[in-house]
Formats: C-alpha cells, sequence, structure tokens
C-alpha cells in the first residue's frame, strides 16, 4: 500500500511540475511607426535608403561614366516647373544631386517638396551648357541667370525607376 501511494506521489508530482514548468510565452508587440508616401513609379520601400551625407560619400568616389545602383533619401530642393519631369536634392550645402525618371515613365507633382526616398541608378556626368540653360528655363529662372551659364558642370545624377514622397 505503501507503494501504490508512493507511485501515485510520484506521478502526480510529475504532472503538478510539468505544468509549472509550462514557459509562459512573451509577445512583444513591435510598434512601427508607419510613414505614409505617395509611390511613383516602381513599388519600392523605404528600408536601407542612404541619406544625403551618405549619398554624398558614394557620389565622392565616384568616377565620370560609374554607376551604382542604390537608394536614397533627401529633401527635395526644386521640381521642373513645366511637367514635373526632373528634380533636384539637396546633399549638403554645396552639392545637389539631379533626379530624372527612368523612361519618363513616370514624373513629380509641379509643387513637390519635402523628403523623398529615391531608388535607381546613380551616376556622375558633365552637363553641357545647353542642358544647364534648359534645365534654368524649366525652374523659371530669369534670363540674366540663364545667360550666366557659359561653362559645362560636373553632376552627380541619378535616375529613379521609383519615387516615394513623404505626406
Amino acid at each position: 500500500m505503501k507503494k501504490l501511494v508512493l507511485i501515485l506521489f510520484v506521478i502526480t508530482l510529475t504532472f503538478a511540475c510539468k505544468d509549472n514548468n509550462k514557459e509562459t510565452e512573451e509577445t512583444k508587440t513591435e510598434v512601427k511607426q508607419d510613414i505614409a508616401y505617395a509611390s511613383f513609379g516602381d513599388e519600392i520601400n523605404d528600408a536601407d535608403a542612404l541619406d544625403a551625407k551618405g549619398m554624398l560619400e558614394k557620389y565622392n568616389n565616384l568616377k565620370e561614366g560609374d554607376t551604382i545602383m542604390t537608394k536614397m533619401r533627401g529633401q527635395i530642393k526644386e521640381v521642373c516647373s513645366m511637367k514635373g519631369c526632373w528634380m533636384t536634392l539637396d546633399l549638403d550645402e554645396e552639392h545637389q544631386v539631379m533626379v530624372k525618371f527612368k523612361d519618363y515613365g513616370f514624373f513629380m507633382p509641379l509643387n513637390a517638396e519635402g523628403e523623398v526616398v529615391i531608388n535607381g541608378k546613380a551616376f556622375v556626368t558633365e552637363t553641357s551648357v545647353d542642358e544647364l540653360r534648359h534645365y534654368a528655363e524649366d525652374a523659371g529662372k530669369s534670363e540674366e541667370e540663364i545667360a550666366a551659364i557659359t561653362e559645362p558642370k560636373l553632376e552627380y545624377r541619378f535616375e529613379a525607376d521609383g519615387v516615394l514622397l513623404k505626406q
């Protein structure tokens, strides 16, 4: 009888311990702040986008003719006032990047401003005087400002296949 009581006690203790050893699951609620974007061109996301400083470092390592596929985040400085077919983004006080859109497949709103994320091909190129004057005209510059453009310029460029405009 003692053996039977001892066996029942051990069995009860075993099951009781198993219930106590159950791990309590902690559910982590990940709070992610969703940022509202208007999307243009190919569908992209804002993950892993370089900031302006990081992108400037990439551009400084490029020579004319080099290209890299990348994603960057920046502030709009200017948008083509005629169609929205190009925009410029600030990299720092001295540098900016001229952004055009792949195959003219999409355009930016003429009043676009604020932060954008762009995805595509970054490169460095020399821009002719005629093209610089054309961009100045599109931007609504005065005739004096346009006439003052007399030399080609080495520019940071970007051909975007997708753009997110922060709302």
